[in-house]
């Protein structure tokens, strides 16, 4: 069953999403959450099989002039122990059909060069084109 994460589960969801954002803890996870939620409107979703969350994506609308109206998928994660089942793609196809019902023409993501499995799984299961590379500046580091 796909099901949104309500703001009293985030706490809830937490372990799992920590396995992806390993860099993150659980406060800065619910301080970004919040702010996400209401500045960029973020949504979570996840897959309950036996009461126990298996697998999470998080995703945003967005407009630019490169992709149009499209949602952004910014987290998408399985459970460690769970990978392999289908719970990837549940939720690929379950955000390409919330994207269509809400006249969003695409969908994109992006996922680190170190994450050949993933990039696997997107390009062969979810039928994703890699397009472009992602550049990004840390201006927290000093050069």
């Amino acid at each position: 069953m796909i099901a949104e994460i309500t703001r009293h589960q985030w706490v809830e969801a937490y372990p799992l999403m920590s396995q992806l954002r390993t860099h993150v803890s659980e406060e800065e996870y619910l301080s970004i959450m919040e702010e996400a939620v209401k500045e960029n409107h973020y949504r979570l979703f996840g897959v309950w099989k036996n009461n126990e969350l298996k697998a999470l994506v998080g995703f945003m609308p967005m407009t630019t002039l490169y992709y149009g109206r499209f949602i952004w998928i910014c987290d998408l994660v399985t459970d460690h122990r769970e990978r392999s089942r289908g719970y990837g793609i549940i939720l690929l196809d379950f955000v390409e059909q919330y994207a269509k019902d809400h006249d969003f023409q695409k969908v994109a993501l992006s996922s680190g060069l170190q994450r050949q499995d993933a990039h696997r799984f997107y390009e062969e299961k979810g039928m994703y084109d890699k397009v472009s590379c992602v550049f990004k500046k840390d201006l927290t580091q000093e050069r």
